[in-house]
């Protein structure tokens, strides 16, 4: 019986993913085409990225140009390793962790970029310092709406930071561990096991992502409005995308390749049948979402006006409109 069943496997879905050329060999004039137009797509994302980096360079001033260069700069990148990722199977791992590890700097950036666009540090205290900021928002607490809101200070503003700063940092540490671990036969994904470092190290680093995003989302939500001629909420659109397709959308597609939905398909095993599909995909997503973000940072804007500039402007339109009242 177990003859029987070990006969209708094939042996190469047991196998580690297959070399570069073992691919290239076993491609026909389909799989060709379609590698051909993913790979010509991340490269144009990379050369338009590149681009905009000139761009932004040369016209925004030096706080600014940085944050933003780093903050559109996910899509492309993404979409380069996942180009490698879909040609060289066995180097998904190393990948998927350094598209992992960029974007978690990404995180801290979109808030980094909020502040600056109003004035950086102490221009945000200047504006915001003593009023009352709503935490309940999501991921953590967006159901908690009972929880009080907290006035804007500098010591709330630094815990922010650190709240998104420490996401970037953590996660490269814990993804240099996990390849060192994996070089070593360590640090499997497929590996469930109490015993196994996958099971402890992934959900930890979950919980860093939530924690993150939770100092980010508190800063949007009570600052969008303030934001809106700086087009921030077509791009805080965009870096929600981003993470939804980059870790949700990869971490289903996983899923699925473990519990066998995904089917072996010779030379590949169900796993890396699953991570080919997911780096496929991703290819033509931030291949899209690059052509949008070209549209939204490749731009100059004028400076935001202070809150006493604000103030003045609305007590000359209100005084307008008296005026024009007495004049009726």
């Amino acid at each position: 019986m177990e003859e029987t069943l070990n006969g209708t496997i094939d042996p190469a879905c047991l196998q580690e993913p297959p070399l570069a050329i073992d691919v290239i060999k076993q491609m026909d004039v389909f799989d060709f085409c379609l590698y051909s137009m993913l790979t010509l797509m991340s490269c144009i994302s990379l050369l338009l990225y590149l681009e905009q980096c000139v761009f932004i360079y040369k016209k925004l001033p030096t706080p600014k140009k940085t944050t933003i260069i780093w903050t559109s700069g996910a899509a492309p990148v993404i979409a380069t390793m996942s180009c490698f990722g879909m040609w060289i199977p066995r180097a998904v791992m190393i990948t998927d962790m350094t598209s992992n590890c960029y974007f978690a700097v990404v995180v801290y950036k979109i808030l980094v970029l909020m502040i600056e666009e109003l004035g950086g540090s102490n221009g945000f205290l200047k504006r915001f310092s003593g009023k009352n900021f709503s935490i309940s928002t999501g991921p953590c607490c967006c159901c908690c709406r009972c929880l009080p809101q907290v006035p804007m200070s500098r010591r709330m503003l630094f815990w922010l930071k650190v709240g998104a700063l420490q996401y970037a940092i953590l996660k490269t540490v814990l993804s240099i561990v996990s390849v060192i671990l994996w070089t070593n036969g360590n640090f499997d994904l497929s590996d469930l096991e109490i015993t196994g470092t996958a099971i402890w190290i992934n959900p930890f680093i979950g919980v860093l992502t939530i924690i993150s995003l939770w100092p980010v989302a508190i800063i949007f939500i009570n600052t969008n409005r303030f934001l809106r001629s700086l087009n921030m909420i077509p791009k805080y659109a965009m870096y929600q995308l981003v993470l939804v397709l980059s870790q949700l959308q990869t971490s289903i597609i996983n899923i699925l390749a473990l519990d066998g939905t995904i089917a072996c398909s010779p030379p590949f095993s169900s796993q890396a049948r699953g991570s080919m599909l997911s780096q496929r995909m991703m290819i033509m997503e931030m291949f899209i979402i690059c052509l949008v973000n070209r549209f939204l940072y490749r731009r100059t804007y004028e400076a935001l006006s202070s809150e006493e500039q604000d103030n003045d402007q609305n007590a000359k339109v209100d005084m307008q409109k008296v005026l024009e009242e007495h004049d009726v």
